[in-house]
């Protein structure tokens, strides 16, 4: 095969724009719940988002701004752990009242890739329960089997911007880096497929269109439509994808 054999997703700001319209409503849910008086604004959120994992962003958030907590000497780790277990579950109500929808040209890229044999995986640090919510409630039941491997949450010790979901994906799958082609949106995304030596293209969105991608071959606005055309930002093979209007599998493996 020319081109590339599999392409590997990540999920929250890549898939969907799932952190404003999902996951801040749904942290702020769970800290009402518990008791806490704490409300993430998005401006608030947009600078948590650089901490990987929500249980991880919370200590963060607890350790930097002191916030009011009257925790005492619980366990912080088991805490906050309950407290991101009732944010899943907010979250997964959000999509099933489809809350949230796929960003331009997610699905018919993926039905593309599916039509011409070529491999899907997605490698994200959003639990697993939000991926199978996510893509249940877009592309239906079914689409959780089009991906050989969903590599997500806790599958590996350290999360993005460590490398470690990429090269995990790739062991599993038993395939090089020079193989794939990864979409990413974020710095810490783009850290972690880099520092697996994997391909990457960069779809910005509002949380992260200020990011420092260095390093990502295509930068765009999002994948395209035919009635929607795509805006290509940069990226260090961008000079490939002058006049292209929406990424296929076809102007894709112009990266390879």
């Amino acid at each position: 095969m020319s081109g590339f054999e599999a392409y590997l997703f990540d999920v929250d700001g890549t898939l969907a724009d799932t952190e404003r319209e999902g996951h801040l409503i749904a942290f702020n849910k769970a800290f009402a719940d518990a008791g806490l008086a704490w409300h993430w604004s998005i401006e608030l959120y947009l600078e948590l988002l650089t901490v990987t994992g929500g249980k991880e962003r919370m200590l963060h958030y607890l350790e930097k701004y002191d916030p009011p907590f009257a925790g005492g000497s619980v366990d912080l780790h088991d805490y906050f752990a309950s407290i991101h277990a009732a944010k899943t579950d907010y979250f997964k109500d959000l999509m099933d009242q489809g809350s949230i929808s796929l960003r331009p040209g997610i699905e018919r890229l993926l039905n593309e890739v599916r039509q011409q044999k070529r491999r899907l995986a997605i490698a994200t640090t959003t639990t697993l329960s939000n991926v199978i919510a996510l893509l249940s409630n877009t592309l239906g039941q079914d689409s959780i089997e089009w991906f050989e491997l969903i590599a997500a949450g806790d599958v590996v010790p350290k999360k993005k911007p460590a490398a470690d979901i990429y090269h995990f994906t790739l062991k599993e799958m038993g395939l090089s880096a020079e193989q794939c082609l990864v979409f990413e949106d974020s710095r810490n995304g783009v850290l972690a497929s880099k520092g697996a030596n994997l391909t990457t293209v960069i779809t910005v969105n509002d949380f992260t269109r200020d990011h420092d991608f260095s390093g990502a071959e295509l930068i765009v606005s999002d994948l395209g439509e035919p009635d929607s055309p795509m805006r290509t930002i940069g990226g260090c093979r961008s000079q490939l994808f002058d006049g292209v209007s929406m990424l296929d599998v076809a102007t894709l493996d112009r990266l390879r």
